[in-house]
């Protein structure tokens, strides 16, 4: 690709880069403040689907333990009795099927695979079967619960999330029931009565620990159904022991056990295509479960017919349905938040590798022993302080600037934008020769830079922070890649100079990695997106050809570098030429800066859209600087708390030491690239001892800046310019301590 023509043989840059004629300022809608009932509101929803989540994943749900509890409480009756049990506080009944019966129960379904596989079974023997669901199977596929019904088989209650009911409270017991309920009507439209509890088998197994159970579901109108016979299909013994299992002896009539979820079943659609055939050849007769409690009360004399199914309410149902939506949402949730991480991760691990290969070389490639930008630069140069109220640190700042040791002289020109603290008087009152101070009406920073550049001498042009801190050595080194007539910027080392609070230091981690790794990055590609406003050096006609700073974005220096690349111009990054600026001390003023710089930066983004479509530099630039800002500066600090989320999730609810596993290696990977980035800082390692603390508060505080810029973005507000409080750096700091 060939390298654009000389600046000096370019025409100016068309559309959004040209300065705003004079005329009437603009109205500016209202912006939302950070809103904490917004993100509030957000973080709500989150848990709550995460939540819904969780339970119908039987998160919640203790598993079966070893039980030595005995059996002084249990009736004897239902200890040798059959396994239908109709119990309550007040009356206790148990039933057999008569001879020659076979009830086929199935629990754990409905499945949409297996659970029509075994009605292909039973359709083509002409057989009725009582499934007994989950709640949560219910809820996820309520149409094959609905092919149940309309098939003519029976369900019956098997929880929601297959907890031992034997360790929950009579609450959750409760819960477990009624959610199931809810489920299967929102499925079907219809109740049951028939219950059957997770781990359980046949009567001669009630034990203290269950009796309570089984009573309190008979006060809840519940017949409790157990088994005579266990396939264990389960246990995928295969299809003869399956068949052997389910077998009952002799004559007798039996409630037979089988699964039709829970994993493979196979071997039990076989087993069944083979035990109905061989039953019938025994004489047996195949029923639903209260077809054969009828058969039983009839033997037994007793003049009662029971029917499983009863029609739910409208309200019932509809509540059902809510709760059905309510799982298929968290389901869904969890799932794009699965293809989230994987997509998070991977743009992590992409960038890490990028950076590591990039960055590396760009470090390099600026030691080799032949670097160089060409011959010195010694022409004079003007450097530019926007001033609104920065009596804190203008002397000091002033004094750094004024005292450079650039060979061709320094011009400081401070342009007080209306301060109201002495801002002005101050820098008068230093009495330094090569300082200018010029006052004018507030008017936004863009505004005194343009006035600055009007007056500055010289066409070296160096643009600062009022709270920045220069080296006696930064000028110099920031406009040594002047010497290359194509550049027409420099970003410069930004430092974080009040480094003792634990807030500080965190900011300066992110200095070193998020800004000054990347920039090598960014340079390295040739779509620098920012050079900062605490120091950066300009080419004077390379801003006059982009059109000056405008005041259409909060991030007034991302818009004049975007301008500046798609006008052809290269846009580097001296490490060498480093200056100190404040960071905010709390966590309020920092809000407000991230605030600022991340709404700033999508105006910017959105200002030079439509030159993605440009033909040649203009187009190559935006189009690689956009789909960088976008990907890591936009998209990925908004995907990046699904890392966190599910990292809180799963060590509540999923395998705890993969998930503790898998952040260790994210935060492994966080701190390879922030050992590789002070190494190229040449910075020291002490302070990353607090990185593992950052994920926990100020990342969290990052993502949520972010999300409260683009809601604010997305609503069509405009941000104002915020004013953060200052202290000033200590002496120390300023001289690179």
């Amino acid at each position: 690709m060939a390298e654009p023509a000389a600046p000096t043989t370019r025409r100016r840059s068309p559309g959004p880069t040209r300065r705003r004629a004079p005329g009437p300022a603009r109205r500016r809608r209202p912006v939302p403040q950070p809103s904490g009932i917004l993100l509030g509101t957000v973080l709500a929803l989150l848990a709550g689907v995460l939540l819904v989540g969780a339970y119908a994943n039987a998160s919640f749900a203790p598993d079966r333990r070893d039980s030595v509890a005995g059996q002084r409480e249990v009736p004897t009756s239902v200890v040798t009795g059959g396994p239908i049990i109709s119990a309550s506080s007040e009356l206790v009944r148990s039933y057999r099927l008569p001879p020659r019966t076979i009830a086929l129960t199935f629990d754990d379904g409905p499945h949409p695979v297996w659970t029509r596989e075994v009605l292909k079974v039973l359709a083509a023997h002409q057989v009725k079967g009582t499934f007994f669901v989950l709640g949560s199977q219910v809820a996820r596929h309520p149409e094959v619960a609905r092919e149940l019904t309309d098939g003519g088989h029976q369900l019956g209650v098997h929880t929601f999330t297959h907890p031992d009911l034997a360790e929950l409270p009579a609450w959750r017991q409760r819960l477990e029931y009624a959610q199931t309920q809810l489920a299967v009507a929102g499925a079907t439209g219809l109740r049951t009565s028939l219950v059957r509890f997770p781990y359980s088998s046949h009567p001669g197994a009630i034990d203290n620990r269950d009796w309570p159970v089984v009573t309190a579901a008979g006060d809840l109108g519940y017949l409790t159904f157990l088994n005579d016979t266990d396939s264990q299909d389960w246990s995928l013994p295969g299809v003869d022991r399956i068949v052997e299992n389910a077998a009952p002896d002799g004559d007798s009539g039996a409630v037979t056990l089988w699964h039709d979820a829970g994993g493979d079943r196979s071997q039990t659609v076989a087993a069944l295509d083979r035990f109905i055939p061989m039953m019938k050849e025994r004489g047996y007769r195949f029923v639903t479960a209260t077809e054969g409690l009828n058969l039983a009360f009839a033997a037994a004399g007793v003049d009662h017919r029971m029917d499983a199914a009863t029609p739910a309410g409208t309200g019932e149902r509809w509540r059902g349905r809510t709760l059905i939506w309510a799982v298929q949402g968290a389901d869904r949730m969890l799932t794009v938040f699965g293809v989230l991480f994987v997509v998070v991760g991977v743009l992590t691990v992409g960038r890490t590798l990028v950076l590591f290969v990039l960055a590396g070389r760009h470090a390099r490639r600026r030691r080799a022993r032949d670097w160089s930008w060409g011959p010195p630069v010694t022409a004079p140069v003007s450097v530019i302080v926007p001033a609104y109220n920065e009596k804190e640190g203008i002397a000091a700042a002033v004094r750094s600037l004024a005292g450079g040791d650039h060979p061709g002289g320094i011009e400081v020109i401070v342009v007080d934008d209306g301060s109201t603290d002495g801002t002005a008087d101050i820098v008068d009152a230093l009495g330094l020769p090569n300082v200018r101070v010029v006052r004018k009406p507030n008017g936004g920073k863009p505004s005194a830079l343009n006035t600055g550049l009007a007056l500055a001498r010289h066409d070296l042009i160096v643009m600062v922070d009022g709270d920045t801190v220069f080296e006696p050595d930064a000028v110099r080194r920031l406009v040594q890649p002047f010497a290359d007539p194509q550049v027409g910027a420099v970003a410069g080392n930004v430092k974080v100079g009040n480094r003792r609070s634990l807030i500080a230091k965190w900011q300066h981690i992110e200095y070193v990695i998020g800004f000054n790794l990347d920039r090598r990055l960014y340079e390295t590609l040739r779509c620098m997106s920012t050079v900062p406003g605490a120091i950066g050096g300009f080419r004077r006609e390379a801003l006059r050809y982009a059109g000056g700073m405008t005041d259409d974005t909060l991030a007034e220096d991302t818009d004049i570098t975007i301008a500046l690349g798609r006008a052809g111009w290269k846009v580097v990054y001296e490490e060498t030429a480093r200056a100190w600026t404040e960071a905010p001390a709390t966590m309020g003023q920092l809000w407000k800066q991230r605030y600022r710089w991340s709404y700033g930066t999508m105006q910017a983004m959105w200002k030079h859209r439509r030159s993605v479509l440009d033909r040649g530099a203009s187009g190559r630039f935006t189009r690689r600087c956009l789909f960088f800002l976008s990907l890591f500066g936009v998209l990925l600090p908004l995907l990046a708390p699904v890392i966190d989320l599910l990292a809180l999730y799963g060590l509540f609810f999923l395998d705890r030491r993969a998930t503790a596993v898998a952040w260790l290696v994210m935060l492994g990977v966080q701190t390879l690239t922030a050992v590789v980035a002070f190494r190229l800082d040449r910075e020291k390692l002490g302070v990353l001892w607090v990185l593992p603390l950052q994920q926990f508060v100020y990342r969290q505080l990052m993502y949520l800046v972010m999300v409260q810029a683009v809601v604010t973005a997305l609503t069509g507000g405009r941000l104002g310019w915020q004013k953060l409080r200052r202290t000033g750096l200590e002496p120390a700091v300023r001289n690179g301590g």
